[in-house]
């Protein structure tokens, strides 16, 4: 039985590592890049590095970015007594290509899922928890505060805004959570701006 050259083979199991490349999407990737010129591949190599190496977990919010505080942490003219909590970077970058949200971001790096072996601990809960005790001890703080819970709705989803509430109760605080406009089993990486708009403009107090 014909065998791929090591090289093929350990390129296709490379791409098979990653999310949604099952092992005959992997093998169409490394053969479509095996007959494209050697130009091409170099300069996807060289854009993959650099990325790795230009690209910085924001301080402040964890999402992506080019410094050590992203773009919106440092914009002065958005809300920072709302904090929007997604559970991934691309999250941010949907929500803000919606337009109309003003306030800030916390990316949790996830969602509880036991099955996968990811608990509270596993996510930025205990830096959201510091960060809004921060603000709220901050003397320039005023007005109201709100922590708008947008992680997917997904049993994962709805179990990682359930524990955040609990975490926050107490605080001084309003938590809401996204509106219907999302069904049940939903990825904000996948809806539409129009759906996504409706489900942050009709957020309920949870």
């Amino acid at each position: 039985m014909a065998e791929f050259p090591k090289g093929v083979k350990n390129l296709i199991n490379a791409f098979e590592r990653l999310p949604g490349i099952g092992p005959k999407g992997a093998t169409r990737l490394v053969f479509y890049l095996l007959n494209t010129p050697k130009v091409y591949v170099e300069d996807l190599a060289t854009c993959l590095v650099k990325m790795k190496t230009d690209v910085k977990i924001c301080k402040t919010c964890f999402s992506v970015s080019e410094q050590d505080i992203c773009s919106i942490c440092r914009d002065s003219n958005r809300n920072i007594r709302q904090i929007c909590v997604v559970e991934k970077a691309i999250d941010v970058m949907i929500i803000e290509n919606m337009g109309g949200y003003k306030g800030v971001y916390h990316v949790l790096g996830g969602v509880v899922n036991p099955l996968e072996h990811v608990g509270p601990d596993d996510l930025r809960i205990d830096e959201l928890i510091q960060r809004v005790k921060s603000f709220l001890t901050n003397s320039d703080m005023s007005g109201d505060f709100e922590i708008i819970l947008a992680t997917n709705p997904t049993m994962e989803g709805e179990a990682t805004a359930l524990h955040i509430k609990k975490r926050l109760e107490g605080l001084k605080i309003k938590i809401s959570r996204i509106g219907s406009g999302l069904p049940i089993g939903a990825d904000l990486e996948y809806a539409d701006q129009a759906t996504l708009s409706r489900a942050l403009e009709g957020r309920k107090d949870i």
